[in-house]
């Protein structure tokens, strides 16, 4: 199988590559040879590639930077998505892209279903959203996976790199409490995105929810944060966390203030529960102070 990995200096890409392995060839392209924002680049990367599978691990990421740059979130996010879809449907190939918690408003009491009522709050989630409907316009070979409050080793931006380095910085960090979801770890997200390739197929196609198991607030995961990078010995300076609330901290978009996403569907598939976000957490901090 030959596996066409958009995205490829991403912090998912990243660890996705070596994961692929066991599927097949993986094929992994930054912006150089597929920008998501041309697409021309997409249709001319997918004819000389002729991929059997696309992953899709590009993204427009930058929430707050989105408001200022509608275009490019939805060239990036909204539009690419459709274009990578319908070059599937021409090599009957099959496509997997990831999408986000911010297609809900957060008004929910429980955790979402993949069939629940999607309203997305700000121009990064509009984006993402338009890349579902997008991909699902062109037929049916794909596989959605929605996930929340993503972290890992490759990226720079992620909430847990920015806790280390402000750790390291100051005494104190004002966190807010008030929004609530699941971490997840890109180790366990392309965990579970390798064992569904095997499962590719008429039956399995659609949308599915994958993020680590548990709940908790910002102000909860950094406090974890640094408790489990104590244990590890990584630098702190960090005397005290408060927690303040979402109004205390404006920005440009809008956040749900609740977005768990149910992994019954995706729990189903696998046989399996995703693992709980502080394992994740733990084992992505080991990595840190290799």
């Amino acid at each position: 199988m030959k596996i066409l990995l958009a995205g490829g200096s991403g912090q998912l890409a990243q660890e996705l590559q070596p994961i692929l392995l066991s599927s097949g060839e993986v094929i992994a392209v930054d912006r150089t040879r597929l920008d998501l924002s041309q697409p021309e680049s997409i249709r001319q990367a997918m004819a000389e590639i002729q991929p059997d599978l696309v992953v899709n691990a590009g993204a427009y990421t930058a929430v707050d930077k989105a408001e200022s740059e509608p275009e490019l979130a939805n060239a990036v996010n909204g539009i690419a998505p459709g274009i990578l879809a319908e070059e599937c449907e021409k090599l009957g190939a099959s496509l997997m892209h990831f999408s986000t918690d911010y297609v809900f408003d957060g008004s929910h009491g429980s955790a979402y279903k993949e069939t629940d009522s999607t309203n997305p709050l700000g121009t990064y989630g509009k984006s993402k959203l338009a890349g579902e409907e997008a991909i699902r316009k062109a037929g049916n070979r794909h596989i959605i996976i929605r996930t929340a409050w993503v972290y890992g080793n490759g990226g720079k931006g992620n909430f847990v790199k920015t806790m280390l380095r402000l750790g390291k910085e100051r005494e104190e960090i004002r966190v807010v409490a008030d929004q609530i979801g699941s971490p997840t770890w890109t180790g366990d997200l392309s965990a579970a995105t390798s064992q569904i390739i095997p499962l590719l197929g008429p039956e399995t196609f659609g949308t599915y929810h994958y993020t680590n198991s548990g709940v908790c607030s910002w102000y909860d995961f950094a406090i974890a944060i640094f408790e489990e990078a104590e244990k590890l010995g990584l630098p702190l300076k960090v005397q005290r966390v408060i927690p303040i609330t979402t109004a205390e901290y404006p920005t440009p978009a809008k956040r749900p203030a609740f977005s768990v996403l149910s992994s019954v569907k995706i729990s189903a598939l696998l046989g399996t529960h995703p693992p709980h976000w502080r394992q994740g957490l733990r084992q992505m901090l080991a990595r840190e102070v290799k």
